[in-house]
């Protein structure tokens, strides 16, 4: 293994939140009643039915591919030699590399995902950019350029002493 590709600190996390779940998984559910109900059983679904092809397109779009890409989402924090590399698929094709030697400053935190940043996953809050996908703990990062990253993890202690080694401070 080459000397950059040491990985000190690795996470995936992914949206496991009962009400992603439901918002998504609901609607789904409730696609796949209708076109069971009208095209396999007959009898047109709700008071204003959609065509049958309207109901395959609703079920396409809402009953797999939503649900298909929800389950898909997934983030990826390492820790290697160069730096805190962050991965949010399906959005980033390869990792997104902060190198340490642009980060001034960087502490275990505490924080409101909604009332910070705006809510989970890729955000921009009033308190800079955030990284996360549950939780309302994470690591704030302070870089040399004035602006500031947090990164959710289910681990911020790790993720946080693996940053500070790779920065020299510990």
């Amino acid at each position: 293994m080459d000397h950059e590709d040491i990985v000190y600190f690795r996470e995936q996390q992914k949206f496991k939140q009962l009400w992603i779940r439901l918002l998504v998984f609901l609607p789904a559910a409730i696609v796949w009643y209708g076109v069971i109900q009208q095209l396999v059983s007959g009898r047109p679904f709700g008071d204003d039915p959609a065509s049958d092809n309207g109901m395959i397109i609703y079920t396409i779009i809402f009953g797999v591919l939503l649900p298909v890409f929800i389950l898909s989402l997934k983030m990826m924090t390492e820790v290697r030699n160069g730096g805190l590399y962050i991965r949010f698929y399906p959005f980033h094709l390869s990792f997104k590399e902060f190198p340490f030697e642009s980060i001034e400053s960087c502490e275990v935190h505490k924080y409101s995902p909604l009332r910070d940043y705006g809510g989970w996953g890729i955000r921009f809050g009033p308190k800079g950019q955030a990284y996360n996908v549950s939780g309302n703990r994470g690591v704030l990062l302070g870089f040399k350029n004035g602006k500031k990253l947090m990164v959710g993890s289910q681990k911020p202690d790790e993720l946080a002493g693996a940053i500070l080694h790779g920065m020299g401070a510990v």
